[in-house]
């Protein structure tokens, strides 16, 4: 039973490569696993309460009943995205401002867990940690600093989980990433004109390990880090200007994306009602410039572009609770502050018009039959309006000057079955 469970994991990942991805906060997506979005994720790395304690801190997967947990779960994230223009200044094809730059999309993500005897247990993810897309009209103000920008990610995470005993448990795991990138960029007047496409794809390797802690008969406190992953991604660039015909050829970029440090606690008040919080450190400092350099051709070795990001180190606060409102229904509440990498707006990019953001989340859990429950989950983000003052004129690309207005609403649904 437990080798024809991993072979399903494996056999699903597949048609995940070629998932849309949807904006989240910087470019990570926190949608994983149904029954958290409920709380806004608080307590995600001390809950483990389904499977998808595989991502969120690996030691809880010892506190899983005994049998095998096999959970798979669907996101609708439906984001909006706007432009207004200030005081843009050319070059300028067209007046538009861009458009709705987000589009709705699937996330899916599947975990499995399963005890292997009373100390270990074993557990895998296949889920989409990473996405963005953003996409304007392509006569739109800021065509020059950018039209299409995609990021897509497949993540494969075995995991296990050693009990040091009845009071705590730690846990580690493997990551193996794929990610691509997909960007489309006008090109100015003065530089030859049309539009530049660039497509780059890669893989990564990173680790995270956790620790889950009694701290007594009604608490629970859990800490999960979760590594930087080192991409290094080939891919190619064309330009559909005759005249820059000549400058295609292969590219390459270097990304590092962020490490993560999370802290949780879940206090049982009584039989009912169970507090949850979390407090969440993301690295994005470690995105600042990239730069798109030319891997073949007589100008090979040059840099093509280089993309602006300057990112910040940041936090992301959650609380919520869980009310258990009859055998079979449990009822989730939560809210978050999800502080945005971005630090100012002169380097805010078209390409990720990232704010900070306030969360409000709802969600419940339905145990269906003793081995099967479904849980849902809906979220409704908004994003701070952003100012741009990403003032690029000195490379033709002009300034784009205005505020982004933004909000993401999320509904999912998950179904956990345990043999």
């Amino acid at each position: 039973m437990k080798k024809k469970v991993l072979a399903l994991i494996v056999a699903s990942a597949f048609p995940f490569v070629s998932a849309n991805q949807a904006q989240a906060a910087g470019f990570a997506l926190a949608e994983q696993g149904v029954s958290g979005l409920g709380n806004a994720y608080a307590g995600a790395a001390a809950v483990a309460e389904d499977a998808s304690t595989v991502w969120w801190n690996p030691a809880g997967m010892s506190r899983l009943p005994t049998g095998i947990h096999l959970l798979a779960g669907g996101h609708l994230i439906v984001p909006s995205t706007k432009f207004s223009n200030g005081t843009s200044a050319p070059p300028f094809i067209g007046t538009s401002n861009g458009g709705d730059a987000s589009d709705a999309t699937l996330i899916p993500n599947l975990f499995v867990a399963m005890n292997l005897n009373p100390a270990w247990s074993f557990g895998i993810g296949v889920n989409v940690p990473f996405g963005l897309a953003t996409e304007y009209d392509n006569d739109w103000i800021g065509r020059f600093q950018g039209i299409k920008s995609e990021v897509k990610t497949l993540n494969i995470n075995p995991s296990v989980s050693y009990k040091l005993s009845n009071q705590a448990s730690i846990g580690f795991g493997v990551s193996y990433q794929r990610g691509e990138i997909d960007l489309l960029t006008a090109v100015p007047p003065v530089a030859g004109g049309g539009e530049n496409t660039t497509n780059l794809e890669g893989d990564a390797w990173g680790f995270n390990i956790g620790a889950l802690f009694n701290l007594g008969p009604a608490t629970r406190f859990g800490v999960h880090y979760r590594s930087s992953l080192d991409y290094k991604l080939d891919g190619t660039t064309s330009f559909s200007a005759p005249a820059l015909a000549a400058g295609a050829g292969n590219v390459k970029l270097d990304l590092e994306t962020p490490a993560t440090l999370s802290f949780s606690a879940a206090h049982r008040l009584n039989d009912r009602l169970e507090l949850l919080g979390d407090l969440t450190w993301t690295e994005w400092s470690k995105i600042d410039r990239l730069p798109l350099v030319r891997t073949s051709g007589p100008l090979s070795g040059q840099t093509l572009d280089t993309l602006v990001f300057n990112f910040d180190d940041v936090w992301r606060a959650s609380f919520g609770a869980n009310y258990k409102l009859s055998s079979p229904w449990t009822l989730r509440a939560g809210v978050a502050y999800d502080q945005s990498p971005v630090p100012n707006a002169q380097v805010r990019s078209v390409r990720l018009p990232d704010a900070d953001r306030y969360w409000l989340s709802l969600g419940a859990t339905w145990q269906v039959t003793k081995a099967g429950r479904i849980d849902f989950g809906y979220s409704f983000v908004q994003v701070k309006d952003a100012d741009i003052n990403n003032d690029q004129r000195t490379t033709g690309r002009g300034l784009v000057n205005g505020t982004y207005e933004a909000n993401v609403n999320i509904l999912s649904v998950a179904y956990q079955h345990s043999f």
